[in-house]
């Protein structure tokens, strides 16, 4: 007899979630629960389950899928601090992402990959553009409205399924497989953790996608953080998803694992649900998570866990209710809609930060004479590798009406010793040609660190490989390989092309069809360059006939620093920084519009230009809103990522101690090119009568400036102040609240971002603007605790119009605790020290699960006010020795993952009170050798008569000793 579908539980919405996902689990056997852990999930006809695949990509608009609305890259929506707008861009891309579904549901899933909560640490990252902010509070009100608008919000039922990514601590992508990213506890918990709880806890986000690294030695992957704290967060079961191939990585190039059996297991064990390997083909997935269940590496409890993830997004999705599924309705008439058409202007304005300006702007068209567009970006609109496929574009020059143009290239011929390379109908060849004909001539696209595209005057397009011949059919480089790219290569009085994407150079063959087909310069085919146009020249010349430049310059999205491909410095892109010298000697009304997905160190550009407009890459709408804004409209972006003068400023790329290193805004203290929270108005905006009161039971009378307050850790402050538009123009001001804490046992950040209010004033309009401050929220990491405290301490609040910009300060007194010393017999846990050098933390099977490993002679780590009293005679360490790195993986600051033995039978740690060289000893601990990668064993010393309180420092004699814990009694 067949159940009625109305008895059936798990098609019952008026159910609880959870009885409906056991009513649905129990149905399904052993073999169809595992055929769910892969991304592309079986049917189960006998339960009406259709198929179902995680993975659609959202990032800012629905990417590889056909047309859909292109907003700005996250970067640049972040930049217009406005949670409101960046909820309702989630909204326009969760409704095109239904349409589609509904339109083809095997290749379009409701499960969207976005939004990127990753910190924007360090500038050179290649996926900068992908993440909002430098900020972990900015990062979570974003991210939370983003994600919301692609849930929708419905208490029930879900528009999509967003997935934050990527947990954790991932930021580089040079060996991102291979490196560890060090995260003492500080760093963990007040700056990579808050990024991700927001979202998670408002039930905007409902799954996560773990990331590639390894974080303290371990593989993200397999990080207890999973299930003890990202799970710990959310109201409902949360999906968590591996990343393309990472859990191959396990066994694969992470050697975590002897077989890829194991790797699979010990994701699954760790809490990852679903992988993400091999296409659409789930069979090597459930082959190994079959096998991992019969070798007992895996139980039937765990297979459930996982697929109770699952199955609770899959219901809340409305697949087993389309009749109560209140988006089913969404048809493909939403997609490229006059409404998200203009959201996609509104937003592509609202990103645009005007970060310098004497005057020249805004441009008054009727009055501004003759407007010049030059540059590589004057005329084009970019995808990245994560956009979708936009309707149109709209490009400055286009937008901006009848210009002057130039874009600044080269234009070139080829010419070697067989003829000269030459388009043809069967791809690019080397033949005899008499004069220049177009099929010969070929613009110079720079885009820095020596990469170049050539683009064929004949038709327009770049030249890219097509795995037999050179073709000129390509409208820029794109695809996950870039196959558009090459470098000149200086040999024989010539040069040699390398095409990047083969390594190999380009050589004519016998048929004179051009190949990347030389291994090394003695093969290549030797080129001779003719510039025909001098691209600086011309439009320098272009600049000089004009009134009034806008110089348009930046990055390509998919070269020099994108997905897999940091950026090696700062600088702009190849010619571009002589070509804007050019243009300004030409002529000094010169506007330098910046686009780019990342900062730039454009210090000459900031001290000679009269105005500098940056923007993200803008998507369909990008050339408009940024004319809207050069003609008038009011540029209300601000900066969410600091911009350094110089990439000398900055820490080592894969160092993420963000504290030990003073990066970020939190603790940088050099003076940057553009601080974080930067940009300017068209008009001026004056601040007035700062004042702190709290209330509750005893609620404050309001305090001055002058006056201050003081408040117990339970308080909550509010903070207001009067904001004026003293200017003659109408205009946006974002009040940003910020706080310091002027006294700690810790190094505490020089500023932090605690609020802010966007408000728009008419001239001479007055507003007051308020903010809640939570006391609790001024609490740090006690190391010596393990626990959030609010410290007794004074508070500087200020508020202004960036970091650096502050208009406005007075103190908050609160009244917290004083931490007190570390009891020696309490024990000390190395990962939870005050200050170290020379050590990375490395993972361990014991409990803590965490040690400080040596990379360096000499190394220590410091644990201060440390009470020795109590009759202590001695000290044990969980530790071991028998590791230095491996020459085959990078040397970096955080942990690699292999390791050999070292040369020593033998090394120590010594404990020295007060001083790690001079300081008097306490203990030498001889360190038994490791037997496996992971072990440690204990090691025992005497300690003579000590007592009160010390720093006690463990120095460590050799690279390669790993200490987990020191035990005194």
């Amino acid at each position: 007899m067949t159940e009625s579908p109305s008895r059936v539980v798990f098609r019952d919405p008026q159910q609880k979630l959870d009885t409906r996902v056991g009513d649905l689990l129990a149905r399904l056997s052993t073999a169809e629960k595992i055929a769910l852990l892969h991304q592309h999930q079986a049917p189960v006809p006998a339960l009406g389950m259709a198929g179902f695949r995680t993975g659609t990509e959202a990032l800012h608009g629905v990417a590889w899928l056909g047309t859909a609305t292109v907003f700005p890259q996250p970067i640049g929506l972040a930049s217009s601090w406005n949670p409101d707008l960046l909820r309702r861009v989630g909204e326009a891309v969760g409704t095109e992402v239904r349409a589609m579904h509904h339109a083809d549901p095997e290749r379009v899933g409701l499960n969207v990959w976005a939004p990127v909560v990753n910190l924007l640490r360090d500038p050179r990252w290649g996926r900068n553009e992908e993440g909002f902010s430098e900020d972990p509070w900015l990062t979570g009100v974003l991210s939370t409205a983003y994600a919301g608008g692609l849930r929708g919000d419905h208490p029930q039922w879900l528009r999509t399924a967003p997935t934050l990514k990527h947990f954790l601590a991932y930021n580089n992508e040079t060996d991102r497989c291979l490196t560890s990213s060090n995260l003492p506890p500080r760093v963990l918990h007040e700056y990579e953790l808050p990024a991700f709880r927001p979202a998670i806890e408002a039930g905007a986000a409902v799954a996560v996608m773990a990331s590639y690294n390894l974080i303290n030695g371990r593989p993200a992957h397999l990080s207890p953080l999973v299930d003890d704290v990202l799970r710990g967060w959310s109201p409902d079961d949360l999906m968590v998803v591996g990343d393309a191939y990472a859990v191959h990585n396990i066994a694969g190039d992470q050697h975590w694992e002897d077989d890829h059996v194991a790797g699979f297991a010990a994701a699954l064990r760790a809490g990852i649900d679903c992988v993400t390997e091999n296409g659409d083909d789930a069979a090597p997935t459930i082959a190994r998570l079959t096998s991992a269940l019969e070798r007992g590496l895996i139980s039937e409890s765990d297979v459930d866990a996982a697929v109770r993830h699952i199955l609770s997004v899959r219901i809340r999705l409305g697949e087993f209710n389309p009749a109560e599924d209140p988006y089913r309705a969404t048809g493909p008439e939403v997609i490229d809609c006059a409404e998200h058409r203009r959201l996609a202007r509104e937003a592509a304005r609202a990103s645009i930060v005007l970060l310098s300006n004497d005057g020249i702007l805004p441009l008054d068209r009727a009055t501004a004479g003759r407007i010049a567009v030059i540059g590589p970006l004057g005329d084009a609109v970019f995808d990245d590798w994560y956009s979708g496929t936009p309707p149109y574009r709209r490009t400055l020059r286009s937008s901006l009406g009848d210009v002057l143009f130039h874009e600044g290239v080269d234009r070139i011929v080829l010419r070697g010793a067989g003829g000269t390379l030459v388009v043809s109908g069967d791809g690019l060849r080397v033949d005899a040609v008499d004069g220049t004909p177009d099929a010969a001539l070929f613009d110079v696209l720079d885009w820095g660190q020596e990469t170049i595209s050539l683009r064929a005057v004949a038709n327009g397009l770049c030249v890219g490989f097509d795995g037999q011949v050179l073709r000129n059919d390509q409208p820029g480089p794109n695809g996950w390989e870039v196959k558009e790219t090459f470098t000149f290569e200086p040999v024989g009085g010539g040069v040699a092309l390398r095409h990047l994407q083969t390594g190999r150079f380009l050589r004519a063959g016998t048929d004179g069809l051009v190949r990347p087909g030389a291994p090394d310069l003695t093969d290549a085919t030797v080129f001779t360059v003719d510039v025909l146009i001098d691209g600086v020249t011309a439009a320098a010349a272009v600049a000089a006939s004009a009134d009034v430049v806008v110089l348009a310059l930046g990055s390509h999205p998919m070269v020099c620093g994108r997905e897999t491909i940091d950026r090696r410095d700062l600088d702009l892109p190849g010619a571009q920084d002589e070509l804007m010298r050019a243009v300004q000697a030409a002529n000094p009304r010169t506007v330098l519009v910046l686009t780019s997905s990342y900062p730039f160190a454009i210090g000459w550009a900031e001290q000679h230009l009269p105005a500098i407009v940056w923007s993200a890459h803008g998507g369909q709408e990008h050339g408009a809103a940024l004319a809207d804004v050069l003609l008038g409209a009011e540029p209300s972006g601000r900066l969410t990522q600091t911009w350094y003068t110089d990439d000398s400023e900055l820490p080592e790329l894969l160092d993420y101690d963000i504290i030990a290193t003073d990066a970020t805004y939190l603790y940088y203290r050099g003076t940057p090119l553009f601080p974080f929270g930067h940009g300017l108005s068209y008009t001026e905006f004056r601040y007035a009568d700062l004042r702190l009161t709290t209330s509750g039971p005893s609620p404050s009378p309001p305090t001055s400036v002058a006056s201050g307050l003081a408040v117990g850790p339970a308080a909550a402050v509010t903070v207001s102040v009067d904001v004026v538009n003293a200017g003659t123009r109408p205009g946006d001001e974002v009040v940003q609240l910020y706080t310091r804490q002027q006294h700690s046992r810790v190094k505490q950040p020089l500023r932090r971002l605690r609020d802010h209010r966007r408000v728009h004033l008419a001239p001479g309009e007055r507003t007051r603007v308020s903010f809640t401050l939570d006391v609790a929220e001024l609490a740090f990491w006690d190391v010596t605790r393990s626990r959030w405290v609010v410290e007794q301490a004074a508070h500087t609040i200020a508020v202004g119009r960036s970091s650096l910009d502050w208009a406005l300060t007075t103190t908050l007194r609160v009244r917290g605790e004083v931490i007190p010393p570390r009891t020696a017999r309490s024990g000390l846990r190395l990962i939870d020290n005050d200050a170290y050098a020379g050590t990375t933390p490395v993972a361990i099977s014991l409990d803590p699960g965490e040690a400080l490993r040596s990379v360096a002679p000499g190394a220590w780590a410091v644990f201060a006010d440390v009470d020795l009293d109590g009759g202590l005679q001695q000290v044990s360490a969980l530790a071991s020795m028998g590791s230095t790195p491996s020459t085959d993986l990078p040397v970096m600051p955080s942990e690699v993952v292999s390791f050999t033995d070292s040369a020593g039978d033998s090394a120590t740690v010594t404990l020295r009170l007060d001083d790690p060289l001079t300081g008097p000893v306490l203990a030498i601990l001889t360190i038994p050798r490791a037997e496996g990668r992971l072990d440690v064993a204990s090691a025992r010393a005497p300690i003579g008569p000590v007592g009160g309180v010390h720093d006690v420092f463990v120095v460590f004699d050799q690279p390669g000793i790993a200490v987990a814990t020191l035990a005194f009694s």
